[in-house]
C-alpha cells in the first residue's frame, strides 16, 4: 500500500472514531451504569452507523465526482433533499437513543425502591400510558449529523479537487517549458536557421519579391517562441498562423516530390489552445515525414466547432526510420500536456497503418 493511500485510510479512520467517540461520550454522561458495549452490538446503533457511513461514502465517491464537480448541481440538490427525506422518516438517532432508554430502564434507578415503576409519583396513582410516537416528529439530531456529514464530504471533496489542479496546473507548466524546449532543439537550430537564411539569401540575389516575405515568417515563428508562447492559453488562430509560416519555410529547402496539403475549416476567433500543442504533430511530421530521395506526401487538416477543435495530420513512413523516431520526444510531450491541460477534454489517436503515420486529435478548449 502506498504511503499516501495509508495516510487517507488512517485520516479515516481517525474521524470516524472522534465521530463515534462523541457520540461514546454523550450517551455515558447521560447515565454512567449502562454497559456501552451492549449499546454497541445492538440493532439500532449497527443501524445509526451504518446510515452515516453511506452517506459520507456515497457522497464522496459517487455523488461529489460524478455530479457536483461535474457542474450537474440541480441533479445533486435533488439526491441531497431525497437522502435528507429518508433520514427524517429512519430517525436514526431517536432510534439509538429510543434503544439507550430501554437498557437503561431495564432495572431500577439506584434511589428508588424495588418494584416501583420509574415515573411512580408516590400519591398511589399510577401514571399514564405513554402517548404513541408520531411518524412525524423531527428528529433533529439526526439532521444535524446528515447536513454535518455531507457537508465535510463535500469540503473534503473539493479542497481535494482544488489540490489536484493546482498539481495538474504546476506541471502542465514544467511540461509547457519542456515543449518549448523540445521545439526549439528540433528546429530553431543552427542547421533550419542556415537553411532558411541561405534560400532567403538566393532569393535576394535573384530578386524574388518573396523574400521580403520569408523573412518576415520567421520572424514571426522566432517572436511565437520567445514572446507570446509565455502565456499558457493563445487564440487559435495565432498557433495556425505560426504553423502557415512553419510550413511555408519548409517548402522553400522541400524538393518537387513532397507535397503539402494544409486545410483550415471553421471559424478560429473564439477559441484558444495550448502553445505549441499543433506545431509538435506539423514538426513531427516534417521532421520523419520527408526525404530526400522518394516522393513523399503530408496532410494537415484543423476544423472548428462551437466548442471542438479536430487536427489530422498523416505523412509518409520510411523503412529507414525506427518506430521510437517517428514518435519523438515532441509526440510524447504532447500527450503528457494533453493529459495535464484537458484531462476529460481530449481525445488522441496515434496509428501506423499503411505506409504513413496518422494524428488525430480532438479537444475541447476554453474560448476567448
Amino acid at each position: 500500500m502506498s504511503r499516501e493511500k495509508s495516510v487517507s485510510l488512517l485520516a479515516h479512520l481517525i474521524g470516524w472514531l472522534l465521530f463515534f467517540g462523541l457520540l461514546t461520550g454523550f450517551l455515558y454522561n447521560a447515565h454512567e451504569g449502562i454497559n456501552m458495549a451492549d449499546v454497541f452490538s445492538s440493532t439500532a446503533f449497527l443501524i445509526f452507523a451504518a446510515i452515516y457511513l453511506f452517506v459520507y461514502y456515497f457522497n464522496t465517491g459517487f455523488l461529489v465526482p460524478r455530479l457536483y464537480l461535474q457542474r450537474k448541481y440541480l441533479l445533486y440538490a435533488g439526491i441531497i433533499l431525497l437522502m435528507l427525506l429518508l433520514i427524517y422518516f429512519l430517525k436514526p438517532f431517536d432510534g439509538l437513543m429510543e434503544n439507550f432508554m430501554q437498557r437503561s430502564a431495564a432495572g431500577p434507578p439506584p434511589d428508588m425502591p424495588d418494584g416501583l415503576p420509574p415515573d411512580f409519583s408516590g400519591d398511589g396513582r399510577m401514571p399514564l400510558p405513554l402517548k404513541p410516537k408520531s411518524r412525524f416528529k423531527l428528529d433533529i439530531m439526526s439532521i444535524i449529523l446528515y447536513v454535518m456529514t455531507c457537508s465535510l464530504g463535500l469540503a473534503l471533496c473539493i479542497i481535494r479537487e482544488w489540490r489536484s489542479t493546482e498539481q495538474r496546473a504546476l506541471k502542465a507548466e514544467t511540461e509547457k517549458v519542456n515543449a518549448e524546449l523540445s521545439f526549439l532543439k528540433a528546429q530553431i537550430n543552427p542547421h533550419f536557421l542556415f537553411n532558411t537564411l541561405n534560400n532567403i539569401y538566393s532569393m535576394v540575389m535573384v530578386k524574388n519579391d518573396k523574400a521580403g516575405d520569408a523573412v518576415l515568417k520567421l520572424s514571426n515563428i522566432m517572436r511565437y517562441i520567445t514572446d507570446e508562447i509565455n502565456t499558457g492559453q493563445v487564440p487559435l488562430e495565432t498557433e495556425i498562423g505560426c504553423m502557415h509560416d512553419y510550413i511555408d519555410l519548409q517548402r522553400m529547402r522541400l524538393g518537387a516530390k513532397t507535397t503539402v496539403e494544409v486545410t483550415v475549416t471553421g471559424d478560429t476567433g473564439p477559441l484558444q489552445v495550448a502553445p505549441l500543442l499543433l506545431m509538435t504533430f506539423v514538426e513531427n511530421a516534417f521532421k520523419f515525414g520527408v526525404s530526400n530521395h522518394e516522393a513523399a506526401a503530408i496532410v494537415i487538416r484543423v476544423e472548428t466547432f462551437a466548442n471542438e477543435i479536430r487536427f489530422y495530420c498523416r505523412n509518409r513512413l520510411f523503412p529507414l526510420q525506427s518506430h521510437a523516431d517517428r514518435h519523438g520526444i515532441g509526440i510524447a510531450n504532447a500527450r503528457q500536456r494533453l493529459l495535464h491541460l484537458y484531462p476529460d477534454r481530449h481525445s488522441l489517436q496515434i496509428a501506423e497503418e499503411d505506409g504513413f503515420f496518422t494524428v488525430q486529435l480532438s479537444i475541447q478548449p476554453d474560448k476567448s
